[in-house]
């Protein structure tokens, strides 16, 4: 079966809960974001349901700052979403899995094109 990307040209671009990755920039923009074992873990953590930092933070065993700086590179690349809600001590940010799947285009597909 042939996926095909729903974009003719080179970006980062979330349709139906899947990321495409078109053109060399962005693909390593994504890889470098996959890249890091903590990320890795937030990714696997937060794929059970949405959490807020500081319980990432617990169960990834990293600071809520490292974990607030790794988030923010997810964020980046469109791969998690966060959102803010009332906290016993003020607001909290809950980060979820803004996709499922990740597909990586090796190659642009010329208008008109099948």
């Amino acid at each position: 079966m042939e996926i095909r990307p729903p974009f003719e040209k080179e970006g980062i671009y979330v349709d139906d809960r899947t990321l495409h990755v078109i053109g060399p920039r962005y693909i390593a923009m994504v890889a470098n974001a996959l890249s890091s074992e903590t990320r890795a873990k937030i990714l696997a953590y937060i794929s059970q349901r949405p959490a807020d930092l500081e319980e990432i933070a617990r169960a990834v065993g990293q600071s809520k700052a490292n974990i607030s700086s790794q988030i923010r590179k997810l964020e980046n690349v469109s791969i998690v979403r966060s959102r803010y809600a009332p906290g016993g001590r003020g607001i909290k940010k809950i980060v979820e899995l803004n996709v499922d799947r990740i597909v990586f285009h090796l190659r642009i597909p010329r208008r008109g094109e099948q």
